[in-house]
């Protein structure tokens, strides 16, 4: 069935294959923001005070992945009609869900090194074609003192020898002319190629700069073998039919604890000087 959107796809395509990041600006309020950023800092605490909860990223840099149902707005989120559109413009109509978490850069987290998030599959480098997406949303207004994310458009197509997820010296200077800083606003949701070349920047504030990670495979990808997405038989009968549709998890009696496996040992040290 074809959910009529109010979103080109020809736009959607067109950023996503080219500089390989989009935006909505304003998708939610900033009363349901709030809402999200309160979950997070809740989630986040227990995490810190659980041997494996939170992944290190970095100093003073963390990655939490999470139960779906601890968010109270989840539903809203994979529901939300833009990603949905975007969803199906690039990964086609099944897509799945296949990760829920968070990234926390906290004050004195130091600027990360070049990367992409895993390793280009052969459906991007031989095939042309992505086969996931990452959707962020920012639980606070970004500043340039924060950290924000710096990523180098159209790099989801660069190959290089090597580790397949650091690029090598000699391209980083391209990568800092290409540059672009990203300042989003709570209510902003973005969605990018988890292969573009991006680094967050170091946080000089006394703030932390959480946001909100949604990971979406097509068909063919193989990200959710990291992941391990998980409801309630009592939460996802709560969730409607097109909520249900897509979201590529285990359907257990009771949560069990999460095994997070998405470590990226080139992060842990910070960027090379």
């Amino acid at each position: 069935m074809t959910m009529p959107s109010t979103y080109d796809t020809a736009d959607i395509m067109r950023g996503l294959y080219g500089d390989g990041i989009i935006a909505c600006r304003g998708a939610f309020s900033r009363e349901w923001v709030a809402r999200l950023g309160q979950d997070i800092a809740a989630i986040f605490d227990t995490a810190r005070s659980t041997p494996g909860g939170a992944l290190a990223r970095g100093p003073n840099r963390f990655y939490v992945e999470i139960h779906p149902e601890k968010l109270s707005g989840f539903a809203d989120i994979i529901t939300h009609p833009w990603i949905v559109a975007v969803c199906r413009a690039v990964l086609g109509p099944d897509y799945r869900i296949i990760e829920a978490g968070f990234d926390v850069p906290g004050p004195g987290a130091q600027l990360q090194p070049w990367h992409r998030d895993f390793a280009a599959p052969p459906e991007t480098v031989t095939g042309r074609r992505l086969n996931s997406l990452a959707f962020n949303i920012t639980t606070v207004d970004v500043t340039e003192q924060m950290g924000p994310l710096e990523i180098a458009p159209g790099t989801q197509w660069d190959t290089w020898e090597g580790d397949p997820m650091f690029p090598p010296p000699q391209l980083h200077q391209r990568y800092e002319q290409l540059r672009q800083r990203r300042m989003p606003q709570m209510g902003d949701i973005s969605a990018r190629s988890a292969l573009t070349v991006h680094r967050g920047t170091a946080n000089l504030s006394p703030t932390p700069r959480p946001v909100f990670v949604l990971g979406v495979d097509a068909p063919d990808g193989i990200n959710g073998n990291k992941h391990d997405l998980q409801v309630t038989h009592a939460y996802y009968e709560t969730l409607s039919a097109q909520a249900r549709a897509n979201l590529g998890c285990r359907v257990v009696e009771r949560l069990e604890p999460l095994v997070q496996a998405h470590t990226i040992e080139g992060l842990l040290m910070g960027a090379a000087t």
